[in-house]
């Protein structure tokens, strides 16, 4: 009701205006600058040793429930959604200044985008179609009758971590949100934020001048509570112009306002830089959190531990958490806990599995790189232990020029062909008792040189190397009085295959945005596809090499957002093994079974899922087609008390040609939450019902 007119006021016809403008107030920021200062206070009100599970979770102190965290940042965003906040103060009672993870995305909230989050975890009802999703109602009407601001309140239709509820103040002069409060869930933390903008008529009527955000985290049976308030003091504003320009050719580098989002090289932690920087006074109760921390710390550093303790401590870390070494003059060592249930994962192809990572990472002067990730793995299904270890160096960071080194043990492939040819002979020449030819271990080595030529076309020349061993050793035993057949034919049948090959790889992405770091040429998206061609030529008489052979493969994949985190995956791809001579192996580097299942981000689809894994080595020749669509609220978007926890529902359809497949179809779908991914599929060989297959993995603190 109008308090001056008492006429009636129709939420559908106030949305209308707020809707209308939405879009335009969007993007009408083109640029900003601003001093951003947060203030975080956190009160662990529950805790046990899972707590240490949690990634970038503050190291907590023995007997201290509550902790003090202040940031003082440059921020410099440009349009559409670039980020660049360097830390140039830091001062808290934690070690190592870090807070409540997932958090520090909830100050840069765009209120007039279609998602609250940048990663559009969160729907806005702001969004074009929010009416599909939320209920709206006039709370209340404030101001003067020339002026008036209305307080709308809007509630989501169903339950959903994806929806929030809360209100808006709008302004009936332009339409614009005075104050945005939302409450709602994300992941392992339930959350209230509120929002002012700048005042109207001044160029941060449309960005956000002060945040507070009151956060709950709880996971199994750790409850902390948080508490953050957060500053802005913009320096500079670039509103869009309004007049119509000419079409300029895109500029894809983006590198003048897109970097590290934290560079914590310019950090300042005493106490006298933070008192002349901090905009708002502490009150008494945080000055005594400072008094006590810097007692606890004096006190502590007189107090030195037992070597055992801290050795027992040492390696209580390294099992539990997400450790990371900063060797000095060397580089840094990262690695995830040894006892970590989210490392597992399974298939219905696979079964069970278990990986382990380790990360060294070496910056050389010229931002030269030097990156080696070793990798271990064990499936408890087919009781096989996985091994690789890659090695990069990017010597020439400005082209993306470097050297790569993979070396491991691949997937146990199938040789059908030597067995084809053993049973074209007569049954009674050899024991086939004694005769295992089947399953052949895979101890691979591949060494290339990349380059970037221009802009999203990469180059790549080097070599690719197998050595392929039985599993189970054979012997060739003659019955009866056969004679032994010539020896051309039996040099077909080994117990160890080597292949050496020279190998190309061209890779272009049109239309590829990036932004340089230095000197390091950084890669970000395209609005178009990625295209490949693979080819290698098998050469015989090096290194023992028996192998002739020649391997192509085309690939192209893309992935498209639709908005409002439904986006569009594809991928299609074709190969063949063409000249082969004493090679009985097909070994596909687009068309190949993964021996650790990967989660929801994995190859756009790329890997069948109920496929039997022998088909991946069994033909010369394929063409495959992978489509999968990605939305909330597709299939549970009715059944509100189950599905609540559901991010994103995927819905997968996958072909496959071969010469005895034709075609291999796959149908699948699939939910992903916070804490794990599930899918289940359902297989059609040659067009009759072969079977269903499923994939399970953890997600928790991974999406």
């Amino acid at each position: 009701m109008n308090p001056y007119t008492k006429q009636p006021i129709l939420v559908d016809s106030i949305l209308t205006h707020v809707l209308t403008f939405a879009p335009f107030y969007e993007t009408i920021v083109d640029d900003y600058r601003a001093a951003l200062y947060i203030k975080g206070k956190m009160n662990i009100r529950k805790k046990n040793f899972i707590l240490r599970y949690v990634p970038s979770m503050f190291r907590l102190q023995k007997g201290v429930r509550e902790y003090l965290l202040e940031t003082y940042s440059d921020l410099h965003f440009t349009a559409p959604n670039i980020y660049d906040q360097k830390v140039k103060a830091a001062q808290g009672t934690i070690r190592g200044n870090r807070g409540l993870p997932g958090l520090l995305e909830y100050f840069n909230v765009n209120i007039y985008s279609s998602s609250l989050l940048n990663d559009e975890r969160l729907l806005s009802p702001l969004a074009q179609n929010g009416s599909k999703y939320y209920t709206y109602r006039i709370d209340s009407v404030m101001g003067d009758p020339n002026s008036l601001d209305y307080k709308i309140r809007f509630t989501p239709k169903s339950k959903s971590d994806q929806l929030v509820a809360g209100y808006m103040i709008v302004s009936s002069n332009v339409w614009s949100v005075r104050e945005f409060s939302f409450t709602g869930r994300s992941e392992l933390i339930t959350f209230d934020c509120w929002i002012k903008m700048g005042d109207v008529g001044k160029k941060n009527e449309f960005l956000p001048v002060h945040y507070e955000v009151d956060a709950r985290f709880n996971f199994v049976g750790n409850k902390i509570d948080g508490s953050y308030t957060a500053l802005l003091d913009y320096k500079s504003i670039e509103l869009k112009e309004r007049k119509v320009r000419k079409k300029e050719k895109t500029n894809y580098n983006l590198s003048e306002s897109f970097s590290l989002k934290c560079d914590t090289n310019a950090y300042k932690t005493d106490p006298s830089t933070f008192a002349v920087l901090r905009p708002i006074l502490l009150d008494d109760h945080e000055k005594e959190l400072y008094s006590k921390f810097y007692l606890r710390r004096d006190t502590l550093s007189r107090q030195p531990k037992a070597k055992s303790k801290v050795f027992w401590g040492t390696m209580g870390d390294l099992m539990l958490e997400d450790y990371k070494f900063n060797l000095s003059n060397v580089g840094s060592v990262r690695f995830s806990p040894f006892i970590n249930p989210l490392l597992f994962s399974y298939s219905g192809s696979n079964g069970l599995s278990y990986r382990q990572d380790f990360r060294f990472n070496r910056l050389f002067r010229g931002d030269k790189l030097l990156r080696v990730v070793p990798k271990v793995g064990y499936n408890f299904t087919r009781k096989e232990f996985y091994w690789s270890l890659n090695a990069d160096f990017e010597y020439w960071p400005q082209k993306r020029g470097g050297f790569h080194l993979n070396v491991g043990n691949g997937n146990r492939i199938y040789s059908s062909e030597v067995l084809d040819e053993l049973k074209q002979m007569p049954d009674s020449i050899f024991d086939f008792n004694q005769i295992h030819l089947d399953y052949f271990k895979d101890l691979y080595f591949s060494f290339r040189h990349s380059l970037e030529v221009i802009n999203g076309l990469d180059i790549s020349l080097g070599i690719s190397a197998h050595q392929r061993t039985a599993v189970e050793r054979s012997r060739f035993v003659i019955t009866g009085n056969y004679p032994m057949p010539p020896p051309e034919f039996m040099k077909k049948f080994k117990n160890t295959y080597i292949s050496f090959a020279p190998r190309i790889r061209i890779e272009y992405t049109p239309g590829l945005f990036y932004y340089m770091n230095g000197k390091r040429k950084i890669n970000l998206r395209s609005h178009y596809p990625t295209f490949s061609i693979d080819y290698e030529r098998g050469m015989k008489g090096v290194f023992k090499s028996t192998g002739e052979y020649e391997r192509i493969e085309f690939d192209l994949q893309h992935k498209l957002s639709l908005g409002l985190m439904r986006s569009v995956s594809y991928r299609f791809g074709l190969g063949a093994f063409t000249n082969q001579q004493e090679l009985y192996f097909v070994d596909f580097a687009n068309f190949s079974r993964r021996n650790l299942p990967v989660g929801w981000n994995d190859e756009i689809g790329g890997v069948f899922q109920s496929l039997d894994s022998r088909w991946y080595n069994s033909s010369r020749r394929y063409v495959r087609g992978n489509f999968s669509y990605d939305a909330p609220f597709l299939l549970l978007r009715h059944l509100n008390k189950y599905t609540r926890y559901v991010q994103n529902e995927r819905l997968y359809v996958n072909a496959l040609c071969m010469p005895h497949l034709q075609p291999y179809i796959e149908l699948g779908y699939g939910i992903g939450t916070h804490v794990f991914d599930i899918g289940v599929f359902a297989g059609f060989e040659n067009w009759k019902f072969s079977g269903f297959g499923c994939k399970f993995t953890f997600e928790l603190f991974n999406r």
